[in-house]
């Protein structure tokens, strides 16, 4: 397999867009109908319940600069049950992953901007971008990301700041109306969608980094600036919309860029927010693509993962047309399937992994022992 090396700049850039990924556009309408208008600080108990996951994640591969979790795994599993838990980790993360995000963006263009397009002529297309960044590698995907990011970066500033003036501060209140009871089932949800996904991060790091015993702080940065990005938008939802309409409509931050009105002349500016969310959607789809690929081709001993990048591509196209048969099956699937999914891979797996680590450094210094003894 070719040497890909990236910089820790690059992997900062990555894991922000990553984590904001499709969470920009369905992460308030999913807090607001838990915790209402303490959504914001739910949005915080979140951050800090994710960097404690998120230090678990990187503490583990700390230990192990030179592996990612496919490698990690086999070793401490052994070749045989470490290539079956990487085997049924891959299968369930190309379901739960790249095909459910591929097609939350063809609902999304049917509902709100292509209403006469067939959603699998979206989702074919957008399929195809990325495939085609995947296949480049990952040293072009982090060179687009930093091309691209400054970009992101103007464009939500800028709607931050013009939506300042559509502020009601009264839909803040009252504060703690329902107590702190919702806010961990509100945080749980937060998480499961920016921070526990982020274990598909470790198929590439820290082995594709060029300093990797200094990752972890490149993806605690990434990791930040994305937190904070939709913390703001959180924020500006319950602000600007109000708790009520931000839980009911199913992408509240694009109906939030319709709010923007300067002096009747610049208004209707939704299409910035659909921008910036095809930028983070691409780098979150194309990094569980790639993470997959990567996988698969070391489960197979197979040198170099393009040639697999095509065939995969069109399975991936094909089980996101069919994956939610509908919207209502999808909100009860993020609902009531997605959570437990990611708590099992982003943090049981974990677990499961420092169990191992610890069983095997306990047989090491028994073998040492024994063999001094003797």
């Amino acid at each position: 397999m070719p040497v890909v090396k990236i910089s820790l700049r690059q992997v900062s850039i990555l894991t922000a867009l990553y984590t904001i990924g499709s969470a920009i556009l369905i992460v308030p309408s999913s807090m607001a109908s838990i915790a209402k208008q303490d959504a914001w600080i739910a949005c915080l108990v979140g951050t800090g319940l994710g960097f404690i996951i998120l230090a678990l994640q990187l503490q583990l591969f700390k230990k192990y600069p030179e592996t990612n979790l496919m490698q990690l795994s086999e070793k401490l599993f052994g070749k045989w049950i470490g290539k079956t838990i990487n085997l049924l980790f891959l299968l369930t993360l190309f379901l739960g992953g790249p095909a459910t995000v591929l097609h939350e963006i063809g609902i999304f263009m049917t509902i709100q901007m292509l209403p006469e397009t067939p959603i699998q002529a979206i989702i074919f297309l957008f399929g195809a971008l990325v495939v085609l960044g995947v296949r480049l590698g990952l040293e072009v995907l982090a060179r687009s990301a930093e091309m691209l990011f400054p970009w992101f970066l103007l464009l939500f500033l800028s709607m931050s700041l013009l939506l300042l003036s559509e502020i009601k501060w009264e839909n803040a209140m009252p504060i703690l109306e329902s107590g702190i009871n919702p806010f961990f089932p509100a945080a749980v949800s937060f998480v499961s969608i920016t921070f526990l996904p982020n274990v598909v991060l470790m198929i590439i790091y820290p082995g594709a980094v060029n300093r990797p015993s200094e990752t972890y702080k490149a993806v605690y940065i990434g990791s930040l600036f994305g937190a904070m990005v939709l913390f703001t938008i959180i924020a500006l939802t319950i602000l600007v919309l109000g708790p009520d309409i931000t839980a009911r409509n199913l992408y509240p931050s694009y109906m939030l860029a319709k709010k923007i009105n300067i002096g009747n002349f610049l208004q209707r500016i939704e299409a910035v927010m659909a921008v910036m969310w095809f930028i983070t959607l691409f780098y979150r789809i194309s990094l569980f693509f790639y993470a997959i690929a990567i996988g698969v081709s070391q489960i197979f001993n197979i040198k170099n993962y393009q040639p697999l990048v095509v065939p995969l591509g069109w399975i991936l196209a094909a089980v996101s047309v069919f994956i939610y048969p509908n919207v209502p099956f999808k909100l009860v699937w993020d609902t009531k399937t997605w959570i437990p999914y990611t708590i099992t891979i982003g943090f049981i797996l974990l677990l499961l992994l420092f169990g191992m680590h610890g069983l095997r450094k306990i047989g090491s210094k028994k073998n040492k022992k024994s063999s001094k003894s003797a």
